[in-house]
């Protein structure tokens, strides 16, 4: 059987039997994320599977070459296994003493990062592995984000050296205006852009995507998130400095920089003197940096390729449906009086991971998200709601700025749901009747 009729296999197969069922309501659960897959995706996959190159390969250097165009920035970006270990090659790569070597300032252990608990924890937790100090800062109640003031109160002349915040469920922040302030005071930003792939900033020099303004941006690619590999994320750097310390961090902290398969690209494998290691030791086996082994397979990285051709689109069914139960919310009256959704912030296009509202004061979150399950709604928090009070974060050194009374709002009051493109208008109009008959149980 040649190759080609296998892919072809591959995909009757996917026609035939990976349709989905027929939405019924009040019988389908509709979740509040979901992966969308498509015969092209299983075609994607079983070709690099048919290369029996089970790291990254000829698919990984595709996929990594076009995640950068998304940010308006050249050269190709790290495919690693997950949104969490970008954020810790992004954080660790900061942290790396061959910073120095590419003429760039490194964090050192005390050093401040600026950051918001009202998040998910693989935001925060590189700082702390690193030895830096989170500082955590409030965020805005009708936005979920922190603010450039915000960030500011918390800035310390000498301390603070890096500031790292998600655009939270797909919602940017204004990282055009902290990038410049990030630059006036000698600052790194990353932004962690794993929920906000396609978000959209209008800035001063015209519309421009969330994730092109830091240092690094990072990307999620589980199964919940705007295009999936599974397992698997990306750091995209700001210039080809900060790549060569990542690709370090990610793969093992090693000074060489062959592909898989590939030896010797810098023509001088045998004879270099780093460290204190003898004369002409095997670049291949020398290391730079205290690394980790985050790279991804091929695989991973063949689906990654296909989803991210399917990616506009799957962005604006988001916005599509976002919009369609905002509107739903505010027509109905006592949905408008009991339920407060989150709104963009000014100066930006979101690109929506999920339907985040706040419930009003008096209105149980716990029995309202327990009645919508039951009633096949599916729902989230707001992640960690607040991650100082996370008993993981007991006896981890941290500043905290105010009292974050908006990130204990968010913690007790909010909730959303789904808006993935697996949500079609049906399942739109169930979700908002059932959202208004729980809502008047409750009241």
């Amino acid at each position: 059987m040649t190759r080609e009729k296998v892919i072809e296999s591959a995909r009757e197969f996917f026609r035939t039997q990976m349709q989905p069922k027929p939405f019924v309501a009040g019988e389908s659960y509709i979740p509040p994320s979901g992966k969308v897959l498509h015969e092209d995706d299983m075609a994607a996959l079983m070709d690099a599977t048919l290369d029996l190159w089970l790291t990254a390969g000829r698919f990984s250097k595709t996929f990594e070459a076009e995640l950068p165009q998304w940010f308006g920035r050249k050269g190709s970006g790290l495919f690693v296994n997950s949104g969490s270990s970008a954020n810790l090659v992004a954080i660790s790569s900061l942290s790396a003493p061959m910073m120095e070597t590419m003429g760039k300032p490194r964090l050192k252990p005390g050093d401040e990062v600026i950051t918001v608990a009202a998040g998910f924890p693989t935001t925060v937790n590189p700082i702390v592995q690193t030895g830096l100090k989170p500082v955590f800062v409030d965020v805005d109640f009708k936005t979920l984000d922190a603010t450039l003031e915000q960030v500011q109160s918390a800035f310390v002349k000498g301390k603070t050296k890096a500031v790292v915040l998600a655009h939270t469920l797909g919602n940017p922040y204004r990282a055009d205006l902290l990038a410049k302030w990030c630059a006036s005071e000698g600052l790194y930003l990353i932004e962690d852009c794993c929920d906000a792939l396609g978000a959209e900033i209008e800035s001063e020099s015209g519309i421009a995507c969330a994730g092109s303004f830091g240092d690094f941006s990072t990307l999620s690619f589980y199964p919940a998130h705007h295009i999936t590999t599974g397992e698997g994320g990306a750091v995209i750097p700001k210039d080809g400095r900060l790549r060569k310390v990542a690709e370090s961090m990610r793969d093992w902290g090693r000074d060489c920089w062959c592909e898989p398969g590939k030896d010797n690209t810098c023509n001088k494998r045998f004879c270099q003197q780093l460290g204190d290691l003898p004369d002409g030791y095997d670049h291949k086996y020398t290391y730079s940096n205290v690394g980790y082994n985050l790279k991804a397979t091929d695989m991973q990285a063949a689906l990654g390729s296909s989803q991210l051709k399917k990616a506009a689109q799957f962005i604006e069914v988001r916005r599509r449906n976002w919009k369609a139960l905002y509107d739903g919310v505010k027509a109905s009256p006592i949905l408008r009086e009991k339920i407060q959704p989150v709104e963009p912030t000014a100066g930006t296009r979101p690109s929506w991971f999920g339907f985040a509202a706040h419930t009003a004061p008096g209105l149980d979150r716990e029995k309202l998200v327990a009645m919508l399950e039951s009633r096949k709604v599916g729902t989230r928090l707001m992640f960690a709601g607040n991650l100082v009070r996370q008993p993981a974060y007991k006896g981890v050194d941290y500043r905290v700025v105010g009292e974050l009374k908006n990130t204990d709002e968010v913690m007790r009051r909010t909730f959303w749901i789904g808006v993935h493109p697996q949500i079609d208008a049906p399942k739109i109009q169930y979700m908002l009747e059932t959202l208004e008959r729980c809502v008047k149980e409750l009241s």
